[in-house]
């Protein structure tokens, strides 16, 4: 039996996400994980509400995410949207990350050159775009916390053993930075790389 309440919360949640998310795809993802996280529910046959995802889900949700082509928030909405309710729950979280922000900036085209250089507009986004770094940073710790399990383990005994994964992040890190090379391309090897090392 279709759960339309399960199915019109996770519509409005991402719509939530979509609408107070500045710069991005990317940058949603600080916001999305924030609310996923915290946002509860009752699995069917349990007596316990628990989390729309945990952190480590959210990982993969992005892990998965940026593997495929195209923009990564209704990629993870979608993710967490099936782990919910399957393909109609797939479908509401895209259609809320997707659908009220492209209404709205359909009407926003009409006016963008009217207001794209007003001393307000201006002011705004010299304050949001910092913000948009910091929680771009927020969500690299939460998922180098989750990845590492340093919560788990501590700091030093989870570096220690991880020093593979640490190679990865510096590797990736470094060719993103330093060379032209497309993420897709670095997807793709540590899905090869995973395959051989740790399987």
């Amino acid at each position: 039996m279709m759960n339309w309440k399960l199915l019109w919360d996770i519509f409005l949640l991402f719509t939530r996400v979509a609408m107070f998310s500045w710069g991005g795809g990317p940058a949603s993802l600080a916001m999305m994980q924030r609310e996923t996280t915290h946002a509860m529910w009752m699995p069917p046959g349990t007596s316990a509400a628990q989390p729309w995802v945990n952190a480590a889900e959210f990982a993969d949700a992005v892990a998965v995410g940026n593997a495929l082509p195209g923009p990564i928030a209704p990629q993870v909405s979608a993710y967490v949207g099936y782990k919910l309710a399957g393909t109609p729950g797939a479908i509401a979280a895209a259609a809320g990350t997707v659908i009220p922000t492209t209404i709205l900036m359909l009407i926003m085209v009409a006016f963008f050159f009217g207001v794209k250089d007003s001393p307000t507009v201006q002011a705004m986004l010299k304050a949001v775009r910092p913000l948009v770094v910091g929680l771009l940073l927020w969500t690299a710790y939460d998922m180098f916390t989750t990845v590492f399990a340093i919560k788990k383990l501590g700091l030093s005994t989870s570096l220690a053993t991880s020093w593979d994964k640490l190679l990865i992040v510096a590797a990736s890190f470094a060719l993103l930075t330093f060379t032209s090379i497309n993420p897709v391309v670095l997807v793709i090897g540590a899905a090869i790389l995973g395959l051989i090392a740790y399987r």
